[in-house]
């Protein structure tokens, strides 16, 4: 299997340089040549597979020149070493929860995947690789933590200082080791364009092997494909269990960078039955107002209470563009998209308690906002809707909690690192502070 930029100005390369280079030398992002189908077969029997096995069907094209199969069961095992479960809220609605990582977010599975694939890539390498990760909240501490103590890494976190919550900070700075921490006096964006900044600055390029562990990375947004599978392996465990009619299968996606949406579409492409895919958004609404006009203006973030969707430029669209071939009307016709204010995101926080006794947090509530939408608008389709739960309300304790007005209970690994000292850098948003720091660090 080749990996292609989809700037197509440069050569398509292994998995194994698409996982250490991160972006391709033209600045584009690596798609996989092909998406491996997956035979009717497979689903047929779907529902008696464990996550992992699912993994190891799903995730083995993509590697198979490169890792052994035996390799790659063991790094699917050490990555995902906790589950993904399907919550059945009512009659054809559910939650697939995926905060049972060890950062209690959904990046667990792509972070802990890529950490352990590069350490497989590395084992025989005396290099140094420096991977730089912009964070808006989730993604630095499932990194830090996927990445801690991996031989032959050294990870820079950048995160917007004052714009991810106080528990996020916690999670993403507590560490030490290999784990550097810089705090940047800007928004997501600014910390995203630092990293692409430094990836195309040649100066740096020689002194420093540099990688990525954001979305934009292939080994990132892979295993993100599995749990879609899973999901709906578990659907079709429920429904032949329960002899009940099978429905169309929706899947509603909590966006911001357009990671977590791009994963399931390669997992449609590889031929998952999905009927439509539904982008949830916030107030940053570059990617529901493309759906609208056909044209993307990206803007800067606006802070909200979902602060990991607080992007305003996007990267994952370029590769979604290019799935789809660049047909906007293909691309409407298999998602839909709504954006929703902090206000009704906290509506949809204390209803979904109130007739579920569920507590969901900021993010998934404006998933399953999404999902009302797309239910009303298309009133005469039955479905089968799957809300993306991508983190553990005690995350977001205070808003929460004031607006259920219960106490939400703190899982041990949560309370443990709010002990711990923050340890961060300051930084200006002015790419010259970047290319210092790493400059004398290196």
């Amino acid at each position: 299997m080749k990996y292609f930029s989809i700037n197509r100005k440069s050569e398509p390369v292994t998995f194994r340089q698409a996982v250490l280079s991160g972006i391709a030398a033209d600045g584009g992002l690596y798609l996989p040549e092909t998406f491996p189908q997956v035979k009717d077969k497979f689903f047929a029997g779907i529902e008696y597979l464990s996550f992992n096995e699912i993994a190891m069907k799903v995730l083995q094209p993509y590697t198979a020149d490169e890792i052994e199969p035996d390799e790659l069961k063991n790094i699917i095992e050490r990555a995902f070493n906790f589950d993904a479960p399907l919550v059945q809220l009512s009659n054809n609605l559910y939650v697939l929860e995926l905060f049972h990582g060890p950062t209690l977010a959904f990046k667990d599975f792509g972070a802990r995947f890529m950490a352990q694939v590069t350490s497989y890539f590395l084992k025989d390498n005396n290099k140094q690789i420096t991977i730089l990760v912009a964070t808006s909240g989730d993604t630095g501490s499932a990194v830090a933590n996927g990445f801690y103590d991996v031989p032959g890494t050294e990870v820079i976190l950048l995160y917007p200082s004052g714009k991810v919550s106080v528990i996020q900070e916690k999670q993403l700075t507590t560490f030490d080791k290999n784990i550097t921490a810089l705090e940047v006096e800007g928004n997501f964006d600014d910390c995203q364009r630092l990293v692409k900044e430094a990836f195309a600055d040649e100066e740096l390029k020689k002194r420093i092997h540099l990688s990525s562990a954001n979305s934009i990375n292939i080994a990132r947004l892979l295993p993100q494909s599995v749990y879609y599978f899973y999901a709906y392996a578990q659907l079709s465990e429920l429904i032949t269990t329960r002899k009940e009619k099978k429905l169309p299968v929706v899947f509603s996606v909590p966006c911001g960078n357009l990671g977590n949406l791009t994963g399931g579409l390669m997992a449609y492409r590889m031929g998952l039955p999905v009927k439509r895919f539904i982008a949830g958004v916030n107030s940053n609404t570059v990617f529901s107002e493309y759906l609208k006009t056909g044209k993307f203006n990206p803007v800067p973030a606006i802070k909200t209470i979902s602060n990991a969707m607080d992007v305003g430029s996007p990267s994952n669209f370029a590769r979604i563009k290019e799935i789809f071939n660049n047909d906007y009307e293909l691309i409407k016709k298999i998602i839909f998209s709504r954006s929703f204010t902090d206000e009704e995101t906290l509506d949809a926080v204390k209803s979904v308690n109130k007739k579920f006794g569920y507590i969901i947090d900021p993010h998934g509530a404006v998933g399953y906002l999404a999902l009302n939408e797309y239910l009303s608008a298309e009133k005469s389709e039955q479905c089968s809707g799957i809300v993306l739960e991508t983190a553990h309300p005690a995350k977001f304790i205070d808003v929460i909690k004031n607006t259920v007005g219960e106490e939400i209970i703190i899982p041990e690994r949560l309370r443990a690192c709010l002990q711990k000292e923050k340890r961060s850098i300051k930084i200006s948003s002015d790419f010259k502070s970047l290319k210092e720091f790493l400059i004398n660090r290196g």
